[in-house]
């Protein structure tokens, strides 16, 4: 018998700009995806999740003319601050485009000579109010402002007459068409409010679009006149035909499309819902099945973006906490359809009760109690009592309730779920009190049960937020014993009795450390006023700094280290955890060095350490120092001292 095929799922994100640094914005659609992404797979589906980079168009072009680079070294380099910050986030994609790879200019081209040779696309000439921040023409309704220009109403930006020779797309003979399409697929915008807008737009009637420039320069030449340039949003987002292999990988392309979901901000919801189908359309594709946008979050009740100077830079959050707990703010505090304003104090309630208190204590007072009392091996369990049967049996219904949940994109009401039942498993102990059941050699079966239903619980728990928290996740897995990955288990194969009984359980570590406010606000204004201060540069020369006084170079206390120890920090590409020796004490450092230098490599070598420096902590580890290195090429090049100068020297 031939074996069954998996369901496909195929999500995506927009593919963003390389004008500029990744930000909170990125973060959140992409932490969806993966999210999604996760679950689908542990629901057994066969996933497709693809995300990237949109390379071309005038306001890169621009962006790159500032900094004194060609578009696409701006690319080039904005593009792996991408890939880093993804790898930092956990962020798993099956495939990354870039809109400057050749097969996907090759395909674009294809697409826009079928569409010319179908007769949907003309060459006319366009005249209007053109916004270089969004790459688009305005709505003629937008009014006019007293000084006689438009402004943008999407990102508040002055918007310029354009007036150039252009290609059109037949956009208005696919009126009927689209709106046909919305009333068969009444799920195919959600959430519905964002349904009924893009209906009410296409009822108020479409115009031919412009989907060309003569103006810009770094774009994809329409083939057979060079002369002009395809227009961003007709490039981009046809990503996701291309980024499955449309017209250089067949069986990938026929196996994933369509998309299941189109995951996007809803300021381009436009584009997606009406631009796209109608592109699809004329090209003879099958559909998408849902353009789903997300809400914002705002930063005091305004939209995060780089033009208002309001953005919030994720690093400062995981290199205090690491991943997960960013990623479960994102997605618990608010409706995935809302707009969420994001709150400092908000985000460390979270983290020191949701993930300390609740979760964090659970893990680790239940597996401590298992170690301290059985040696880290649970015994044979007393008999299941009611309130015992209660924690197993609500866990099953959890698990329906969750993935209800997740498969409807509800993934804040998941968590709202799993988070009531870890509370419940907290007050099961309490009401059971296994500390005193300890001190009774008659109760050790029931004592056994008490800890087993509390394990068990948590090892279920682990599994149900792995898509949101998988780093964690996998590490109370392993805390439990268990030898396999999450991942490597199905959802319909997790059972509250899957815990083995004789399992040896690890001595659990903290999860979550418990965050100062103060503390954390004094860091990220810190890290912000470094980057306000920091000296311009371009690729040929570096800026200068300002001068300091000999007695400000001498507040610097530097001394030669002996590294003793040195691993990889778990999850960081870039990061080494090192035990030094200073003389006069030993210390721990954390440095970003992964990408130069191998751990084993550093055993034995001498060093330059600051040990005057403040200590901060970084992925959850304290470094209390840091290393000199030069930097070349964003990779660090370390000065070594031959022979055996002693540790803690100083140095002058």
């Amino acid at each position: 018998m031939a074996k069954k095929s998996k369901p496909t799922f195929y999500i995506t994100t927009p593919i963003y700009y390389v004008n500029d640094v990744p930000h909170i914005g990125h973060a959140y659609t992409t932490i969806i995806a993966d999210t999604l992404a996760r679950f689908k797979k542990l629901a057994g589906y066969d996933v497709f999740f693809l995300t990237g980079t949109d390379e071309h168009g005038q306001k890169v072009e621009k962006a790159a003319v500032k900094k004194g680079l060609t578009p696409i070294e701006l690319a080039d380099r904005v593009v792996v601050r991408f890939k880093d910050l993804w790898q930092a986030l956990r962020i798993e994609p099956d495939f990354f485009i870039r809109t400057t790879e050749a097969f996907h200019e090759q395909g674009v081209q294809k697409l826009f000579k079928k569409l010319l040779d179908k007769g949907d696309i003309y060459k006319g000439t366009y005249q209007g109010w053109y916004c270089v921040s969004n790459e688009h023409f305005l709505a003629e309704d937008v009014p006019l402002e007293k000084e006689g220009h438009k402004i943008c109403p999407e990102c508040n930006v002055k918007a310029a007459i354009v007036k150039e020779s252009t290609y059109f797309f037949k956009l208005s003979a696919y009126q009927q068409p689209l709106l046909d399409f919305y009333e068969r697929n009444p799920n195919f915008v959600r959430p519905q409010v964002r349904m009924n807008e893009v209906v009410s737009f296409v009822r108020g009637g479409l115009k031919d679009l412009s989907i060309t420039r003569t103006s810009v320069k770094w774009g994809i030449p329409v083939p057979g006149d060079p002369a002009h340039s395809i227009y961003v949003w007709f490039d981009a987002l046809h990503n996701y035909l291309t980024g499955i292999g449309y017209d250089w990988d067949l069986e990938r392309f026929e196996k994933y499309w369509p998309a299941t979901v189109h995951l996007i901000g809803k300021d381009i919801l436009r584009f997606h819902a009406i631009f796209w189908p109608a592109f699809l359309m004329a090209g003879g594709f099958s559909l998408p099945g849902c353009v789903f946008g997300h809400g914002w979050w705002l930063k005091d009740d305004t939209k995060m973006s780089k033009s208002k100077g309001n953005v919030l830079d994720p690093y400062v959050i995981i290199n205090a906490f690491g991943p997960d707990p960013l990623r479960y703010f994102l997605l618990r505090e608010i409706p995935i359809g809302n707009d969420g304003n994001f709150s400092h104090e908000g985000f460390v309630h979270r983290v020191n009760s949701d993930l300390a208190n609740d979760l964090g204590n659970l893990v680790h007072r239940t597996l401590t109690m298992v170690r301290s009392y059985f040696h880290g091996t649970l015994a044979e369990r007393g008999e299941e009592r009611e309130n015992d049967r209660k924690i197993r049996q609500d866990f099953t219904g959890l698990k329906e309730i969750v993935y209800a949940h997740y498969d409807g994109t509800a993934v804040n009401r998941a968590l709202e779920e799993i988070w009531a039942y870890i509370n419940a498993v907290n007050k099961y102990l309490a009401d059971n009190e296994p500390w005193k059941l300890a001190k009774d050699p008659g109760q050790r079966p029931r004592l056994a049960r008490v800890l087993y239903q509390a394990a068990a619980a948590i090892r279920g728990v682990s599994y149900l937020v792995f898509p949101v928290m998988p780093a964690s996740a996998q590490k109370v897995w392993e805390f439990l014993g268990e030898k396999e990955p999450i991942q490597s288990r199905l959802y319909s194969e997790l059972d509250f009795d899957g815990l083995a009984v004789g399992q040896t359980m690890k001595e659990p570590t903290p999860l979550f450390p418990r965050v100062d406010l103060k503390e954390f606000l004094a860091e990220e204004a810190k890290r912000e006023e470094a980057k306000q201060t920091a000296p311009s540069s371009s690729p040929k020369t570096e800026g200068i700094m300002d001068y300091i006084s000999f007695d400000e170079f001498k507040k610097m206390d530097l001394r030669v280290a002996l590294v003793l120890k040195a691993e990889k920090v778990e999850g960081a590409q870039k990061l080494i955890k090192l035990q030094i020796d200073i003389g006069t004490e030993q210390r721990q450092i954390v440095a970003g060095i992964a990408e130069t230098y191998k751990p084993e490599e550093l055993v034995g070598k001498r060093l330059i350490v600051i040990v005057n420096l403040k200590p901060a902590v970084i992925r959850g580890i304290e470094s209390q120092g840091m290393l000199l290195a030069a930097v070349l090429d964003d990779k660090a090049i370390i000065p070594f001292f031959e022979g055996d100068v002693p540790p803690g020297t100083k140095v002058k």
